[in-house]
């Protein structure tokens, strides 16, 4: 069978979709991708079939004091339907060039969706976050309609009758599972085939023995992130019975006892980790639970608030407030946070027991 991955130019969105093209290709399968270069080229291997230029959409370009409703007017506006339109000329001719079986198409990659379904082909949403699977927009009307709205310009624009694009009626693979996620409020049918993660690849060495504490913000939240870094090396300087372990990418900040890195082999050092404290990322989330650690997170924005919510409500950790957090807030969620070991434990379990690409993969050759 032959595959076409649809993807938008995030890392993010595109490694759990890798893990999955990885099984995929090992049982035989053709797999090609397709997305804006050429960041896509940067962040896989095999074939790729362009889609559009990449460089007018990076996110690090959204001003770093967006929140709240003007943060996802930006995405949707200036993001995700410019990049579906652009998109789109690129896809069809990737689907004419590969011929493929199943198309799978990220949700923020929405030009996939419109070409599966104007060509006739079965196709399945990649859920790289869980966070559209509660309909967060559901209490919101007003803007659950303006959203609406931009769509139906898109489908319009295309020639595609279709219900949302962000959710195939054939399949949803999300990458997570019920017990940190809950149950989907939409009518479609969800696979929650749990994260699908890199291994662990790379190395750490530890200074000692005391108990590991990682800070991270991701890689593109440097500029919206330099005060809560800062004030997390003064709240781990005041901790002598932890290792801690800040990631700045800007390498700016300067301690004598707490470690700190531009970047780190992320799976690797959490597995090592007795508490993450990050801000909500879907991967990040994911791969601190897959090792059963308990979290304190300080959502920025998008989709973070709500899997903050998802983690404290299973139990898995507690919540920061990002803006305001000083060293003593960051310091006491610290502490506090071996608590939650249980319920990350929990979570780590249910993580084991969904598949993850390997369950993924046999849910798209279902669909062939």
């Amino acid at each position: 069978m032959r595959f076409l991955l649809v993807v938008p130019p995030l890392a993010g969105h595109v490694t759990p979709v890798r893990a999955v093209a990885s099984v995929l290709s090992s049982r035989g399968h053709e797999v090609a991708w397709c997305g804006p270069e050429p960041a896509l080229s940067a962040l896989v291997a095999g074939r790729v079939f362009p889609a559009g230029d990449s460089t007018p959409f990076d996110l690090a370009l959204r001003p770093p004091e967006l929140r709240g409703f003007a943060a996802l007017k930006y995405l949707w506006e200036s993001y995700l339907v410019p990049l579906a339109d652009a998109m789109v000329p690129g896809v069809s001719a990737a689907v004419a060039a590969f011929s493929p079986d199943v198309v799978v198409v990220d949700q923020q990659a929405m030009a996939g969706a419109l070409v599966a379904a104007r060509c006739g082909l079965p196709w399945a949403t990649s859920a790289s976050t869980s966070t559209e699977l509660a309909d967060p927009l559901g209490s919101l009307p007003k803007i659950a309609s303006w959203v609406d709205d931009l769509q139906a310009g898109l489908r319009a624009r295309h020639g595609v009758l279709l219900g949302d694009l962000r959710f195939s009626p054939h399949l949803v693979l999300a990458f997570t599972t019920r017990a940190l996620a809950g149950e989907p409020r939409l009518a479609v049918p969800v696979s929650y085939v749990g994260p699908a993660l890199p291994a662990a690849s790379g190395e750490w060495s530890l200074v000692d023995d005391r108990p590991l504490v990682v800070v991270t913000l991701g890689t593109s939240n440097a500029a919206a992130g330099t005060r809560f870094l800062a004030e997390s090396v003064d709240a781990l300087a005041g901790l002598p019975d932890v290792q801690g372990l800040v990631v700045d990418p800007t390498g700016e900040l300067i301690s004598e006892s707490v470690l700190l890195a531009r970047r780190i082999p992320q799976v690797a050092v959490f597995g090592r980790a007795a508490v993450v404290v990050c801000h909500g990322g879907h991967n990040t989330v994911c791969e601190a639970l897959s090792a059963g650690v308990p979290l304190a997170v300080a959502p920025i924005r998008d989709d973070q608030s709500m899997l903050a919510q998802q983690v404290v409500a299973a139990g898995a950790g507690l919540r920061l407030r990002f803006d305001r957090a000083k060293a003593a807030d960051i310091r006491k969620a610290i502490a506090s946070a071996p608590a939650y070991a249980e319920g990350a434990a929990r979570i780590r379990d249910s993580f084991e027991a969904a598949g993850g690409a390997e369950e993924a993969a046999t849910h798209l050759e279902a669909l062939g």
